[in-house]
C-alpha cells in the first residue's frame, strides 16, 4: 500500500507540474529558450573573454546571436508573406479549382467532400497564412525577454560553475556540472547538424521548385529552410503548402502529385538518411521519443515548444543517465548504440 501511495503521489505531482508549465508558459518559455541559447553560445563567450574585456565579449556574442535569430526568423516571415500575397491575388482561381474538385468527389458519392468544402476555402487559407506570419512577428516580445535573460545568464555562468564546484555542493554539484557540459555539447552538435540540414533542404527545395516550374520558388526554399528546425511538423508543412499551390497553379493532380513526391523524397533523404549519418551515435534518440517530444511540447507551448521539444528531451535523457535510479529511462529513450547511457562512472561528461 505504501508503494502504491508513493506512485499516486508521484503521478499527482507530475500532473501539477505539467499544469504549472502550461499555465505559466509566458514565464517558462522564455526561461527555457534562454537556457538553450546560453548552452549554445557560451563557448563563444568564454573564448572571447580570454582576449577581450568581459562586457565587450558579451556584446559581440549577443550581436552575433541576434543576427542569426533575425536571419532565420525573417526568412520564414518573408516566405509566408509572399504566400499570403500570392493567395490574395489568385484567390478566385484557387477557389474555383477546389469547388470543381468538390463537385467531382460528390458526383462519385464521397460525402465528406461537402463538409470539407464548407470548412476549407481560400478565405480560411489566406487567414491561416497571414496568421502564421503574424504570430511569427509577435515573437518580437518573446525575443526581447529571451535577450535579457541570455545577457544576464551569460554574466552568471562562471559564478554558477564555481558554486557547483564548491565543496559544500558535492557530490551533486559535480554531477550537475558534468551533465550540463554534456548537454551543452550535445545541443551544439544537434543545432550544427540541424542547421546544415536546413540550409541543404532549403537550397534543394528551391532548385526543385525552379526545375518543376513552381511559382514562388525562393519563398518555398526559405520556408523549407526555416521550418526544418522543427522536426516532423516543420517538414510536413513545408511539403503541404507547395503541394496545395501546385494544384492551383498547374490545375493538374498529376503535377501536384509529382511535386508532393519530389518534396517528400527530398525531406526523406536529408532528414531520415543524411542527417542521422552526420549526427552519429552521440545523439541516438528513439524516433518515437522525438515525435512525442515535438507534439507534446507544441501542445504545451505552441511553436516555441515544437522548436525546443527535442533539446528538452536531450537534456532529460542526459540527466537520467547521470542518476543510477533513472538510468533505465535514458536507455529506453535511446536508439541504436546505447553505450553512452549504459553503466558508466558518475561524473563523466
Amino acid at each position: 500500500m505504501q508503494g502504491k501511495g508513493r506512485l499516486n503521489g508521484f503521478i499527482a505531482t507530475g500532473i501539477l507540474v505539467l499544469a504549472l508549465l502550461k499555465v505559466g508558459d509566458s514565464i517558462f518559455v522564455p526561461l527555457v529558450v534562454s537556457l538553450f541559447v546560453i548552452a549554445l553560445v557560451w563557448p563563444l563567450q568564454a573564448a572571447l573573454q580570454k582576449v577581450l574585456p568581459r562586457l565587450l565579449a558579451l556584446f559581440i556574442t549577443l550581436s552575433l546571436t541576434i543576427a542569426v535569430v533575425v536571419a532565420v526568423g525573417s526568412s520564414v516571415v518573408w516566405g509566408f508573406g509572399k504566400l499570403a500575397q500570392w493567395l490574395f491575388l489568385n484567390a478566385g482561381r484557387f477557389q474555383a479549382i477546389y469547388v470543381d474538385w468538390t463537385e467531382w468527389l460528390e458526383e462519385r458519392g464521397i460525402a465528406v467532400a461537402g463538409p470539407l468544402a464548407d470548412r476549407f476555402d481560400v478565405t480560411w487559407l489566406v487567414g491561416f497564412t497571414q496568421g502564421v506570419a503574424g504570430r511569427l512577428n509577435s515573437f518580437a516580445g518573446l525575443a526581447l525577454l529571451v535577450f535579457v535573460l541570455v545577457m544576464l545568464g551569460l554574466l552568471e555562468v562562471e559564478d554558477f560553475i564555481r558554486r557547483l564546484q564548491s565543496p559544500a555542493a558535492q557530490p551533486h554539484g559535480a554531477r550537475i556540472l558534468a551533465a550540463n557540459r554534456e548537454i551543452g555539447a550535445k545541443l551544439r552538435r544537434f543545432m550544427l547538424v540541424r542547421t546544415f540540414a536546413s540550409v541543404l533542404t532549403g537550397l534543394v527545395v528551391w532548385g526543385f521548385a525552379i526545375a518543376a516550374g513552381l511559382e514562388l520558388a525562393t519563398a518555398w526554399g526559405a520556408i523549407a529552410f526555416a521550418l526544418n528546425y522543427i522536426p516532423f511538423l516543420g517538414p510536413f508543412f513545408a511539403t503541404m503548402f507547395p503541394t496545395m499551390f501546385a494544384i492551383a497553379q498547374f490545375e493538374s493532380w498529376q503535377m501536384a502529385l509529382l511535386i508532393f513526391a519530389g518534396l517528400n523524397l527530398i525531406q526523406f533523404v536529408i532528414g531520415s538518411y543524411l542527417e542521422p549519418i552526420i549526427t552519429g551515435a552521440s545523439l541516438a534518440i528513439s524516433p518515437f521519443a522525438v515525435i512525442f517530444a515535438v507534439f507534446f511540447w507544441s501542445f504545451m507551448w505552441g511553436i516555441s515548444g515544437a522548436f525546443i521539444g527535442v533539446p528538452i528531451l536531450i537534456a532529460f535523457i542526459v540527466y537520467c543517465a547521470q542518476a543510477p535510479s533513472m538510468r533505465w529511462i535514458a536507455v529506453l529513450l535511446a536508439s541504436g548504440k546505447i553505450a553512452a547511457v549504459e553503466e558508466k562512472p558518475m561524473g563523466e561528461g
